[in-house]
């Protein structure tokens, strides 16, 4: 079984170790009466006449009338009233809602057809979309929904972070605030289907499969190995899955398969195109090790930010995989961060934002982005973002393997590797397990990158130790220049923290296993991105790279907030595959990677040059 989003219920376990690997939510085994809320369902009509399954959670000791938070998702809504008050409910409940989960259209009970589709139509005030849905459903709620303040707050992380940021588009008065949490607005751009343009292989074939297949199951992809890295080696490419298991009952997946380019497919569905001047009051928030949606949230902030005359357009960050400030987030990975992020998040930011918007009550929240600064471990609070004070400094890679802040000598020479497509590099280490349930698919962006130093086509260059702590605050880029003998080409950059081998006590008493385990030397990957030579030039009109040919490779690595402390050291690692997380290049240019023919993948060497460098925003 498999759940990609943050749903309903989603943290109403306290115990949420392996956060949104959770099934739909099942009803209680207590009695209705012990239940801190009542329960009820309707189902919502919409313009078109279809009606959506709509769950209302109200809070039994209610004295007075409630504003109202709606959640719209594609994972199910609740069968019965929870026994007790969910974890990410707790200090919301302190100021008292309506809570309301909305399966989406297509989905569950509610009518339709369950497209994936993040399409709005502002010129057809026919047409249906998530928008309209919204504003249908905000519209049905204060009108029928006894009790209610005639305010609404729409929040989600994931697809329900989608949905919550979509009614931006069409909003409805009533709607006071939205908080969109890992939300996105371009499935070729970067988030969930690609990076880059670059087909993200594994997690397409898990998540897509698992909304279009059925109505209400979790149905993907029948593995037949351990080890899903030799499954998807055996299937080829992505129509391979798709010829072997979908058989076209996945019409997303085909559609991937159908439009490789950036082209109106997927242009015509950036939702954020229709966003006007920012009227709703909005907290948008990332996670830095989101290994699903790390780069919507950012974008919709920035759009938001083009026209907010009124300073209604928030952003959050922190040390969070998908969905973890509403859980417990004391580690990233296994590098402990001294406290629960999460609970700062929920308690100080989330419940104050809706508490002011919702109920007139606090302080307006003023500030414009807040972090939670990873290495330092503090949460810091910015004027603007990127920060204006963070100076862009070039970190350059030297053909001794060495990383400095030092341009290279004349006449430096390249360091290369032989690049096979028969032996790709793993994303995480081996055996892989499918995405969802197992745990490892949450946290492989924080994973130890010992398990690929030293393959002899990953490259690795790494610094001297700090001498003092080194802070990165705002976007980092790589800029490689680099050659390959094939015709096309994946570049993979990866930068990261190294930390001492003195970081923790070394336990030499540790249980078999557990000394590898261990955080002394520890590979702490910060940022890492791919880009797809085909789409150096443009992303609908890719175009075969000149064998041999040293060109500048522009690797985005996508905004963050680090300190690398003193005595750590810096590494970057470059590689060309990412498998399966990212689907083979073959290196030879084709029409279609989705659909290349075996005779198609070739090996390639690879060359990295002088003056390759990752530009870092350094804070004074």
């Amino acid at each position: 079984m498999r759940i990609r989003g943050l749903f309903f219920l989603a943290a109403a376990s306290a115990a949420i170790t392996a956060p949104l690997a959770l099934a739909r939510p099942q009803a209680a085994p207590a009695a209705a009466a012990q239940s801190p809320f009542t329960f009820e369902e309707v189902m919502i009509p919409m313009r078109d006449g279809a009606k959506l399954q709509t769950v209302i959670l109200r809070p039994r000791d209610a004295t007075g009338p409630l504003p109202i938070l709606l959640q719209r998702t594609p994972y199910g809504v609740p069968d019965a009233a929870p026994a007790t008050v969910p974890g990410s409910y707790r200090t919301l409940m302190q100021e008292g809602y309506i809570f309301v989960a909305q399966s989406m259209r297509g989905r569950y009970k509610s009518d339709g057809v369950f497209t994936l589709s993040t399409a709005v139509h502002p010129k057809n005030s026919k047409a249906t979309d998530e928008a309209t849905d919204a504003y249908d459903t905000i519209d049905w709620l204060v009108k029928n929904l006894k009790g209610n303040t005639g305010k609404v707050g729409m929040w989600g992380v994931s697809y329900p972070g989608f949905a919550a940021a979509v009614a931006l588009a069409k909003p409805h008065p009533p709607l006071k605030a939205v908080s969109p949490q890992a939300a996105w607005i371009d499935y070729w751009q970067n988030d969930d289907l690609h990076r880059n343009g670059a087909l993200r292989l594994s997690y397409a074939t898990d998540w897509v499969s698992s909304l279009q297949l059925s109505k209400t199951n979790d149905v993907g992809p029948e593995y037949d190995t351990l080890d899903t890295y030799d499954w998807f080696l055996r299937m080829g490419t992505a129509e391979g899955i798709d010829k072997a298991q979908f058989k076209g009952r996945s019409p997303m997946f085909t559609a991937l398969l159908d439009h490789p380019n950036h082209d109106s497919f997927y242009t015509d569905q950036r939702w954020t195109d229709s966003l006007g001047k920012t009227v709703v009051p909005t907290l948008n928030v990332a996670g830095y090790w989101d290994q699903e949606d790390p780069w919507g949230s950012w974008q919709i902030y920035a759009r938001q930010k083009q026209n907010d005359p009124d300073h209604l357009a928030q952003m959050v960050a922190g040390p969070w995989a998908h969905g973890g400030w509403q859980g417990n987030t004391s580690m990233i990975g296994r590098v402990p961060l001294g406290g629960d992020s999460g609970k700062d998040f929920r308690d100080t930011i989330q419940a104050p934002f809706f508490a002011y918007w919702l109920h007139g009550k606090g302080q307006r929240p003023n500030f414009e982005m807040k972090s939670f600064q990873s290495g330092s471990n503090v949460w810091k609070e910015y004027k603007s973002w990127p920060p204006a004070e963070a100076k862009a400094t070039d970190l350059y890679l030297h053909a001794d393997g060495s990383l400095s802040f030092t341009a290279p000598a004349a006449g430096e020479a390249c360091r290369d590797y032989l690049s096979d497509p028969a032996n790709p590099v793993p994303f995480r280490p081996r055996p892989i397990s499918k995405t969802y349930p197992r745990p490892e698919w949450r946290w492989w962006e924080a994973e130890d990158q010992r398990f690929v130093d030293h393959r002899p086509d990953v490259l690795s260059y790494v610094s001297a130790p700090l001498s003092e702590t080194l802070t990165v605050t705002g976007n980092i880029v790589a800029q490689l220049m680099a050659a390959t003998t094939g015709t096309d080409s994946d570049f993979v950059v990866k930068l990261i923290d190294v930390l001492p081998d003195d970081y923790a006590p070394l336990d030499n008493n540790a249980p078999l296993g557990a000394y590898p385990q261990q955080l002394g030397g520890y590979q702490f990957p910060i940022a890492m991105e791919v880009r797809r030579g085909r789409f150096l030039a443009s992303g609908t009109d890719p175009r075969p790279l000149v064998p041999g040919k040293v060109i500048a490779w522009d690797v985005p690595l996508k905004d963050h907030d680090h300190a690398f402390l003193k005595g750590h050291r810096l590494m970057v690692q470059i590689q060309s595959s990412w498998f399966p997380v990212i689907d083979r290049n073959p290196q030879s240019f084709v029409p279609n990677i989705a659909r290349a023919k075996p005779g198609d993948f070739v090996k390639a060497t690879q060359s990295v040059c002088a003056g390759s460098k990752v530009v870092l925003p350094i804070m004074k």
